[in-house]
């Protein structure tokens, strides 16, 4: 019984494993497993091609990979970092806008100020220049009468009567004062038939035409009645008759 059982088991065993033959096992090279770890003292070049290329590949793919994470890891960071400088950037804009505005507004007031400076200037000289025009006005009648009075006296009975001359001469002495005083303040008289002028109508005031041939063309010749200026400004025109050839 015993033989017979260890005969069944040698049969079980050599049907479960197959003996490959001699000649084979001596052809077929035999393959070890090599790896970087088992063999720390072997360098890249001394690994077999194919392990060597596929570590070297693995090792490209991981560099990119981390580089590729780096980079996306770096774009991240400057997003939230723009998004954290977005608030200041924008506070700094609005900020440099009110600048803007506020340096505008205060050249403008500035420019307002000096325009109110200026006008208030000139309507005090006005006001100290034309204060007197009323009672300039009321005046000139007062010096015209004594214009009159002085060239109603004729030469000859000037020549005549000796008292007559002293008050004429006492009249026109009045009459010098009277003007030098009125020029002192801005008020002086014109006669433009004296030199001869052209008709300028903001100034003169043509009561009649006539012909005079030896005059020019659109001259004043004769003056009914003087013009007064009190500071380069009209007050009363003067009454001229001008020259009319044609």
């Amino acid at each position: 019984m015993i033989r017979q059982s260890l005969i069944r088991s040698s049969r079980t065993a050599l049907r479960a494993k197959p003996v490959q033959p001699s000649w084979s096992s001596s052809l077929q090279r035999p393959q070890q497993q090599i790896s970087p770890s088992n063999l720390p003292f072997l360098s890249r070049a001394q690994l077999p091609a194919w392990q060597s290329s596929s570590r070297w590949y693995s090792s490209e793919a991981a560099t990119e990979g981390k580089k590729e994470e780096m980079q996306g890891n770096g774009v991240k960071e400057g997003e939230q970092k723009q998004d954290q400088e977005d608030p200041v950037k924008k506070e700094l804009e609005a900020k440099n806008k009110e600048i803007v505005d506020l340096k505008d507004k205060y050249l403008r007031s500035v420019a307002d100020f000096r325009n109110l400076q200026e006008r208030t200037r000139r309507e005090v000289q006005a006001a100290k220049d034309f204060a007197l025009q009323r009672f300039a006005k009321d005046l000139v009648d007062s010096v015209d009468n004594l214009d009159r009075a002085l060239s109603t006296v004729s030469e000859d009975k000037l020549a005549e009567n000796a008292d007559l001359n002293s008050l004429h001469e006492g009249v026109r002495m009045t009459e010098t004062v009277l003007m030098q005083t009125l020029k002192k303040h801005g008020l002086e008289r014109f006669d433009p038939s004296e030199k001869g002028e052209k008709f300028d109508p903001n100034i003169h005031d043509a009561t009649f035409q006539a012909p005079q041939p030896d005059k020019e063309e659109g001259t004043v010749f004769h003056t009914q009645q003087k013009g007064f200026m009190l500071n380069g400004r009209v007050i009363r025109a003067a009454k001229v008759g001008v020259v009319k050839n044609s």
